[in-house]
């Protein structure tokens, strides 16, 4: 038999062998995937230590009106020795703030995503010392993944806008001045001294390390700049379009636009933000990327190689079950 006949038989019957794994994988996600995504919470992580009447307080609503001007929520999972350093450094910021505007009013959600460390008790130290009305912790009892931890932390939130920002500080975060301009340029109002005009307002401001990205490469081995690029070119041609960093962990919502986003958020891990700015792109919330000065800090949770590995089969998956409808995104807007 010729040999490329047999070449051309293999490439034909292979290519079917595949498309058909592809439609039972299609079929089975689909009839096994809930359309909406369920959010888990037991009775223990909807309430929070309250310094002012002593005893344990029911957390609010993303849905009520906001009653702070910013919430600042951090995911830690066993974050005892960066935790510190980045509440003192968000701490000293919005403290200074309080006093230069006499109206402006702040909390920090420390969420802990079921941490074995002495996470928090240190949390709960620094809630004794400000105060349960400007900092808070939510202690969940099982493990989320980062996604699910900043999702139950922003469900929980007060702030007319919200930030999520990563425990290990590696944002400085009086770069939140540089985001809050930009989401004042979007939504036309001035986020301290128009709270309420900019919570009902929809727009999205996240830092961006791209700038960055020139000197990183002279410092990663050849093969995590393969990897980052690949996952790049996944991000743009699954999931997100015109964004150059996805994975920065210092993000802005305006109360409405964080109400909306998350609603629909599946993913609870790593490549959560991924999803999350698709689900913003599809429902038009316009979005704005910002250049942060940005630190590496030493004791990562990601490892690179498995990681971007597990975060690139994530894209896949994240954008089949949204092209077969397994998964949908919620439209309506109050």
């Amino acid at each position: 038999m010729d040999i490329t006949l047999i070449l051309s038989s293999l490439v034909v019957y292979g290519g079917v062998a595949a498309a058909s794994l592809f439609v039972v994988l299609a079929i089975t996600i689909y009839l096994t995937t809930k359309p909406f995504p369920i959010i888990e919470r037991v009775q223990e992580e909807e309430t929070y230590n309250d310094t002012i009447t002593k005893t344990r307080s029911q957390f609010p609503k993303i849905d009520d009106p906001h009653s702070v001007n910013l919430s600042v929520v951090v995911p830690a999972y066993n974050e005892e020795e960066r935790l510190p350093p980045m509440l003192d450094e968000a701490l000293e910021f919005l403290e200074k703030r309080t006093k230069e505007y006499s109206s402006y009013k702040y909390e920090i959600i420390i969420v802990s995503d079921g941490s074995k460390d002495n996470t928090v008790k240190l949390a709960e130290k620094y809630v004794q010392k400000y105060g349960s009305d400007k900092l808070r912790c939510l202690n969940l009892i099982k493990n989320r993944g980062k996604g699910g931890a900043v999702r139950l932390g922003i469900l929980s939130s007060r702030g007319a806008t919200i930030l999520f920002a990563d425990a290990d500080g590696a944002s400085k975060f009086e770069d939140l001045v540089k985001l809050e301009a930009a989401l004042k340029e979007m939504t036309k109002y001035n986020p301290i001294n128009q709270p309420h005009e900019t919570s009902t307002s929809e727009a999205i401001v996240i830092g961006s390390r791209a700038h960055l990205e020139k000197e990183s490469l002279a410092t990663r081995s050849l093969f995590r700049n393969i990897l980052m690029y690949g996952f790049h070119f996944l991000v743009w041609l699954f999931t997100v379009k015109g964004i150059k960093d996805t994975q920065c962990g210092f993000k802005l919502f305006t109360r409405k636009a964080a109400d909306i986003c998350f609603q629909s958020l599946h993913v609870n891990r790593w490549a959560f933000d991924v999803e999350l700015l698709y689900i913003a792109q599809k429902l038009n919330i316009p979005i704005s990327e910002i250049p942060i000065r940005w630190t590496e800090i030493e004791g990562s949770k990601v490892t690179p190689i498995i990681s971007w590995i597990q975060m690139g089969c994530d894209l896949g998956l994240i954008w089949l079950r949204y092209q077969i409808g397994a998964w949908k995104i919620k439209y309506k807007r109050t």
